[in-house]
């Protein structure tokens, strides 16, 4: 089966090229494979992702930050550091690259501030923890993994989030740390659409980027799922949410079920997309769900949720899972979605655009 993969191999990366080039790649998903002594799966967020609408530029810089996460994960996995850890550092790592629509470079709501969410999850002891609507937080994956911790609780949410973050000594900075002009511009465009007048911009201009990006105003979540060896599966999701937000809302990434689960021996999920639809079908755990209660792997749980459930209810978005063995999948019904994969076979994809076969079929 042929694929058409947009690949940069860990060597390139350590000898510091700047770039990455899509290839057409055959690359056999069929092949019997032993089962992983460890994968890891990555996703920057599902949505308007095109060949034609990126820049050549714009393109070889996700597939960089993408296979810097992998090849990153990929040593600490290796080394036997836990699958917890190893998703709190790659997603504090997506959330420190404006890139992304997590932390620095989140998306901003109407009144043009800004609302973070993240969540975690541990799939041995199914211990969770998630934060909504974060405000000053550097690293909302921090705050997600302390309320679980650190606190008798699975959600905290906004002022009182904020504070408990403070208390546990977290990384606290000005909003305008997360600010990005691409993204004020993003919330001009929507404010627009809508009839809406501006608000007062409070912390641009910031530096600007020579990168040109697409229409995104989509789904920007990043996400993490990873399986040590120990076989501990552990899944993260963290996000800006979507652009011009309004009143408080909050999607899927932060809730446990929807947007993050983790059992292990059965799967670990974290997904991206219209977190109204997410949460209504609790997709994420429909997911493992379906695996653990049928004879399907992870690619056909994951294809049938998206494209039936999903795409019949009117919603879009996507998801990366591993499965009980830690056989990497995705599937998604946008056009594209930022996403990559790593096992101890020595494999490493990164995929932007949208292919007509299933990829891991």
């Amino acid at each position: 089966m042929k694929h058409y993969l947009s690949v940069s191999l860990i060597s390139a990366l350590s000898l510091g090229l700047a770039s990455c080039v899509s290839v057409e790649t055959d690359f056999d998903f069929d092949d019997p494979k032993p089962a992983p002594e460890w994968s890891l799966v990555i996703h920057g967020g599902a949505g308007v992702i095109t060949r034609e609408a990126m820049s050549a530029d714009t393109e070889a810089a996700y597939l960089t930050a993408l296979n810097a996460a992998l090849s990153t994960g990929s040593e600490m996995l290796s080394s036997g550091e836990p699958a917890i850890d190893v998703v709190e550092t790659l997603i504090r790592n997506f959330e420190d690259d404006p890139l992304f629509n997590a932390g620095r470079g989140a998306v901003m709501t109407e009144t043009g501030g800004f609302s973070l969410d993240a969540s975690i999850m541990v799939g041995d002891t199914l211990d969770a923890g998630a934060v909504a609507g974060l405000s000053n937080v550097r690293h909302p994956i921090t705050a997600a993994r302390k309320a679980m911790e650190n606190s008798p609780h699975v959600m905290l949410a906004s002022e009182g989030a904020d504070q408990f973050s403070a208390e546990q000594g977290l990384e606290i900075v000005d909003p305008g740390y997360f600010y990005t002009e691409r993204r004020w511009e993003s919330l001009l465009r929507a404010l627009e659409r809508r009839g809406v007048e501006p608000p007062p911009n409070l912390y641009g201009p910031a530096e600007t980027t020579d990168l040109s990006f697409p229409d995104d105003r989509k789904f920007g979540t990043v996400g993490v799922v990873a399986m040590d060896q120990s076989g501990n599966i552990v899944a993260g999701t963290s996000t800006g949410g979507t652009t011009a937000k309004r009143w408080g809302r909050v999607g899927d990434s932060p809730i446990i079920g929807a947007g993050t689960y983790a059992k292990s021996g059965t799967c670990g999920v974290s997904a991206t997309g219209t977190g109204e639809y997410f949460i209504r079908l609790a997709i994420a755990y429909a997911i493992c769900a379906r695996i653990e209660q049928s004879e399907e792997n992870a690619q056909q749980a994951s294809d049938h949720i998206i494209h039936t459930e999903l795409t019949e209810l009117g919603g879009d978005g996507g998801v990366i899972v591993l499965g009980p063995d830690g056989e990497p999948a995705w599937s998604f019904n946008t056009e594209g979605m930022y996403r990559g994969f790593a096992t101890s076979r020595g494999e490493q994809v990164v995929e932007i655009y949208e292919f007509n076969e299933t990829a891991f079929d």
